[in-house]
């Protein structure tokens, strides 16, 4: 049987390396080798992901036929309809879905109803984090405070980076000497000095509750 796996993180700052691991645990445990893993750094609440459309072609030209996930969850959050669509597709074409965490048989007698809840509920926690998200913003814009993550390198950082390079260092001596990344230090070294100026760190995607790295 072709066994292959599936893990999603939420966010660019996760890895996979927890879900892989009680993956290939499991796997090994049923005497599967794992010849495929699907893995992205994408949000579950819509099915318009790289990975998982690879997933679903390859399933539905035959070449998957058992998938490890480490939770449903990991598949979507977007809601029953979802996570009944693209279950019911694999199951259609021969692919067995194993979850390793969510504790029950998604080919059992009681499948439908378990994985309904489940997709509700994952819907449910995942808007719950937006109220959240949108509450504490307006709480902070209210206050007059930064929203986003914290700026690695502010306008002296960057003033004392530039004055390195200016005197022949290397991008990645800075860095270390810094201690920030080197991406980071680009991005200082690309904007013009002058009072005031900082170095923004694009805001992502905060991980979701629950989320497994």
């Amino acid at each position: 049987m072709n066994a292959a796996a599936y893990v999603r993180v939420s966010s660019r700052t996760q890895d996979h390396a927890t879900q892989q691991r009680l993956i290939e645990r499991t796997a090994s445990a049923r005497g599967d080798d794992l010849a495929v893993w699907y893995a992205e750094k994408r949000s579950g609440k819509t099915l318009a992901r790289p990975e998982l459309d690879r997933l679903r072609a390859d399933v539905r030209c035959g070449r998957v036929r058992k998938l490890y996930i480490f939770r449903l969850d990991r598949l979507t959050r977007s809601g029953i309809r979802d996570t009944l669509e693209v279950v019911e597709e694999l199951r259609a074409h021969g692919c067995q879905i194993v979850s390793v965490a969510d504790g029950f048989d998604l080919d059992g007698p009681a499948a439908e109803v378990v994985l309904a809840v489940i997709g509700w509920a994952a819907k449910m926690e995942r808007l719950a984090i937006n109220e959240r998200i949108a509450a504490a913003r307006e709480r902070l814009d209210a206050e007059g405070r930064p929203w986003g993550r914290p700026r690695r390198m502010d306008a002296a950082a960057g003033d004392r980076a530039r004055a390195m390079r200016a005197a022949g260092r290397s991008v990645r001596e800075i860095a270390v000497a810094m201690k920030v990344p080197r991406s980071t230090l680009a991005r200082a070294l690309s904007q013009k000095g002058g009072p005031g100026k900082t170095t923004e760190i694009p805001k992502k995607e905060g991980p979701e509750r629950g989320e497994v790295q």
